[in-house]
């Protein structure tokens, strides 16, 4: 019964290989999986047959896969041991002394048990290769950033106390460094909680399935200042962690928005205000119905003297209203008496959609003082009564940069809906997607763009806040610059007075094809500093066992790929790096001092395939907004249907690393390290903690003590790493998903604290909660 079990076993799984592998092989892939279908077909036969020469057969077979996949893959364990694990098992049950007793030779006193040795010495030698693979990791890149104290007294981007932390990067120039440096290198990993907090907003049954927790903590005074993913603006007592107040301004839900977050809260202090009257220092909360509501930073009462009774309706002077469709997700910035507040428009909904228009209002009365519209750039007067935005321009749904000195605000700016179909775009919007923008704080007239994709097809907006910072120069001058992260892996790293370059950005060939009615750019930019990946071949495909590596790749050869930035397609593109971008909305942080980076590139291919109008089902009862999955793109000629690209198990269908951490000489791009990031300690059925390099999304922060901090991975940690190395100090099990950013404060006397929200992401599918963790040294 046994040899008969087995033999079925191994006659399935090489009909699957064979089949699939005869299928792989008429789309241009490898012989392999054919061959190994060929073999256990084989094997099933002899076993069935009760032949000693099953074991010799199988025995070539391990030496042969073994042969070809160190000949695919070199001696990277994790992309070995998925192509050999499933052949090594099954020889191992073959070596099992109850199925040779039934395959030796026949005497009188019944069968002797086939030599075991034929297919023990090839296993073995799978196992030693496997250990040995265990002690190396080809992808690593081991170095040290520099430590010398470039600038002494470098220019932080603001009057922030040391101990405070005043806006979403801690100051207007969103370096997320603090000058703190009682937690250190050498103490980091004695850290104990100090206090938790819950702030009641969890994830509600009708929430769209992108409800995620994304909030950076506000310090002022003895007061940190949140939002939750519903807008609910929380004042929590710095020292203990208990509540101050709580205001909930009843945005309510809506099944059309794409995201149900809040990454911040913006604080300002009125100079001209006498301390201690109502509304001296305020609290602007933007929530997703499309409103800005100022409150008092002492009460949580609404401050009745700004806008309209405290509130602020961002959809006025939009040319189209659906409901749902804008919002702000990020903080505003304040600068120069005015907040200035961007938006996020729903990726690939409709072409009737708002506008993605900046506009600066007078930060005490909520007039409107000028707005910047990328549809029409030459506008930014305060538009008249009846007057409208342009429909559906590029929008930036992140986070803002202040030089007040230079008098300019730096916008990462957004594509025009929909992404992946650039018909009919206008000059303007084929000028200024997808780049970064300079405007002057006065007038709004944009001073200069850094354009980081040509006719943007990829939803390849600038997702991240822009780094100002100074770099010393050669010649020991410093220069102003801005450090750009893109969803493609480049690091524009500019003069932030001009636009002009400070590491080289050149111009490269790039794939044609695009669909009959549209056009794709024949060059794209990239920058000299970049974390792009490799283009990606049949050999990065990647399973649990060669199955389900085999299935990635008849999907990889069956989708339209020659390269990055090849066109969408009806018959489907492979997009890498994918829509959750190298880099995201967390940015990077810059030590200012060392004028070093810290940033955390991930690697997770999407898929997009057009699909005609004619084709797409009239909207389903229920159905909740969503960036993955079918957009409908109402109004034009094509949805598209976008999602990661992922084997039919559900895990990415390209190898590990997914995730990674890294250091930049920013003095001369050059980048010191890259390790891999983050187990799979969530993502299996089993809490296994193996350090493949797990996507993420969140950002980091650095702290003067040479301690770089990152949640972010989808695993449940908060860590912390050496900023000079990069290797992991300390790890601190979260509760829940840590998408989001931290930040660091100081008490009046002196104790830093390290501050955490775990709440999860939904589109990355990691637990819910509603957390807010601080971190000390022991007393």
């Amino acid at each position: 019964m046994l040899i008969t079990i087995t033999a079925i076993i191994f006659g399935v799984l090489g009909l699957v290989l064979a089949v699939g592998g005869g299928q792989l092989l008429m789309l241009g892939g490898s012989l392999y999986y054919l061959i190994a279908g060929i073999v256990l077909l084989l094997t099933a036969v002899l076993l069935l047959r009760r032949r000693a020469e099953t074991l010799w057969l199988y025995g070539l077979f391990i030496v042969g896969s073994l042969t070809w996949a160190i000949w695919e893959v070199g001696f990277d364990w994790w992309q070995l041991g998925t192509r050999g694990g499933l052949v090594v098992v099954l020889g191992l049950w073959l070596m099992l002394p109850a199925l040779r007793r039934q395959l030796g030779p026949l005497h009188r006193r019944g069968r002797v048990a086939a030599n075991v040795w034929p297919l023990a010495l090839p296993a073995l030698a799978a196992v030693v290769v496997a250990v040995f693979s265990m002690t190396q990791d080809p992808y690593d890149r081991s170095g040290s950033l520099p430590t010398e104290q470039v600038a002494a007294a470098p220019s932080l981007g603001g009057d922030v106390p040391d101990g405070d932390w005043h806006q979403y990067g801690r100051t207007p120039y969103g370096q997320r460094y603090s000058p703190l440096t009682q937690i250190n290198t050498e103490n980091v990993d004695q850290l104990e909680v100090a206090w938790t907090y819950q702030t009641g907003d969890v994830k509600l049954p009708d929430d769209v399935g992108e409800t995620t927790y994304q909030v950076t903590p506000l310090k002022v005074g003895n007061t940190l200042y949140i939002c939750t993913p519903h807008n609910w603006a929380i004042a929590i007592d710095a020292e203990t962690g208990k509540e101050k107040w709580k205001f909930d301004p009843n945005a309510g839900l809506n099944p059309d928005r794409q995201h149900q977050t809040c990454r911040g809260v913006t604080y300002y202090a009125d100079p001209a205000a006498a301390a201690g009257t109502s509304c001296a220092a305020r609290v602007y909360l933007p929530t997703s119905d499309a409103r800005l509501i100022a409150l008092d930073a002492e009460t949580g009462a609404i401050c009745p003297g700004f806008a309209d009774a405290g509130t602020l309706r961002l959809e006025q002077g939009m040319p189209y209203n659906p409901a749902g469709y804008y919002y702000s997700t990020s903080p505003p910035v304040i600068a120069d008496g005015k907040i200035i507040v961007g938006g996020a428009v729903n990726d690939n909904y409709s072409t009737q959609s708002q506008s993605g228009v900046i506009r600066a209002f007078d930060v005490n009365t909520g007039a409107l003082i000028w707005n910047w519209d990328a549809g029409n750039p030459g506008q930014t007067q305060p538009i008249g009564p009846g007057q409208t935005y342009t429909a559906n321009s590029p929008n930036s749904w992140s986070v803002f940069s202040v030089d007040e000195q230079l008098g300019l605000v730096y916008i990462p700016l957004g594509n025009q809906v929909p992404d992946q179909l650039g018909m009919g775009r206008s000059a303007n919007v084929e000028k200024y997607s997808s780049s970064i923008v300079a405007l002057d704080l006065d007038t709004g007239a944009d001073r200069w763009v850094r354009q980081t994709v040509h006719h943007d097809l990829w939803d390849m907006d600038v997702p991240a806040q822009p780094v100002l910072l100074d770099i010393t120069n050669a010649e020991g001058t410093p220069v102003p610059a801005l450090v750009g992260p893109t969803k493609q892996g480049d690091i524009y790293v500019l003069d932030r007075r001009t636009g002009e370059p400070i590491i080289p950005v050149k111009e490269i060939p790039a794939p044609g094809g695009a669909i009959e009615e549209d056009f794709a750019s024949p060059t794209q930019p990239i920058s000299d500093l970049s974390f792009r990946p490799k283009t990606m071949v049949e050999s990065d495909m990647w399973g649990l066992s060669i199955i389900d590596q085999m299935m990635c790749r008849i999907a990889f050869h069956k989708l339209k790929y020659e390269g990055q930035y090849t066109p969408p397609s009806l018959e489907g593109t492979l997009v890498y790096p994918g829509n959750f971008g190298t880099f995201n909305w967390g940015s990077v942080a810059v030590d200012p001092e060392r004028q070093v980076m810290f940033g955390m590139p991930t690697y997770l291919a999407f898929t997009s395939r057009l699909v005609p109008r004619s084709e797409i089902a009239p909207k389903g009862e229920g159905e909740k907004g969503s960036e993955q999955g079918l957009n409908r793109n109402e109004g034009a000629p094509y949805g598209v249907y976008m999602g990661p690209f992922l084997s039919p198990i559900g895990i990415p269908c390209q190898a590990p690393p997914w995730g990674t951490v890294a250091g930049v000489d920013l003095r001369t791009g050059k980048v010191a390290y890259q390790h891999r990031n983050g187990t799979v300690y969530d993502m299996t059925p089993l809490p296994l903690p193996l350090k493949v390099g797990v996507p993420g999304i969140g950002g980091p922060m650095i702290t003067k003590g040479g301690v770089a901090f990152l949640g972010a991975a989808v695993d449940d940690y908060l860590r912390a790493y050496d900023l000079t190395s990069g290797i992991q100090l300390w790890e601190a099990r979260l509760p829940a998903g840590g998408q989001a950013t931290p930040m660091t404060y100081a008490l009046d006397n002196g104790k830093q604290y390290v501050v955490m929200v775990a709440g999860g992401h939904g589109s990355v599918g990691t637990k819910p909660g509603d957390y807010v963790i601080a971190y000390k040294l022991p007393d």
